[in-house]
């Protein structure tokens, strides 16, 4: 089973950026958490950020392409707004969890909004980097439901 695990805008700032709301784990820590989490759930996690909606956007594509089967996306700021990303995950046939370190329904009330959850299969929020592994824990499941 092959899992992409995509980070939007800033992410990489993890660990340094305003890390009352974010923590302070760095992007590096939680995507080497999760691709251990993924062996022992037989699956390999692959990730790839990027502050550039088009670079993530032809991620999204190359992942249907290369047969990647699920697809953990955290967009960042581009959760709010990016129709583009949105109708990316809706072009392709592979589920997406969307994940957010912080409650963005406890912040500021731009954020509250996500234009990308109607695409997804489920969306967690406010649990810090252990949502990526429930994400994870997820989103197997899920793909093993469609194969029985």
């Amino acid at each position: 089973m092959h899992i992409l695990l995509l980070n939007g805008p800033n992410l990489n700032r993890l660990g340094k950026r305003e890390p009352a709301i974010y923590g302070t784990e760095t992007l590096d820590s939680i995507e080497k958490r999760v691709r251990e989490k993924g062996k022992e759930f037989g699956a390999e996690v692959v990730c790839f950020q990027s502050n550039y909606e088009g670079a993530l956007i032809d991620r999204i594509h190359q992942a249907e392409d290369e047969g990647i089967e699920g697809i953990i996306f955290n967009p960042g700021a581009f959760t709010h707004y990016s129709y583009a990303l949105r109708d990316a995950i809706a072009s392709v046939q592979v589920p997406v969890i969307e994940v957010h370190l912080s409650n963005i329904h406890r912040r500021e009330s731009f954020r509250h909004h996500s234009v990308i959850a109607p695409e997804a299969i489920g969306q967690i929020v406010g649990l810090g980097a252990l949502g990526y592994e429930l994400a994870l824990q997820a989103i197997i499941q899920y793909i093993q439901g469609r194969e029985s």
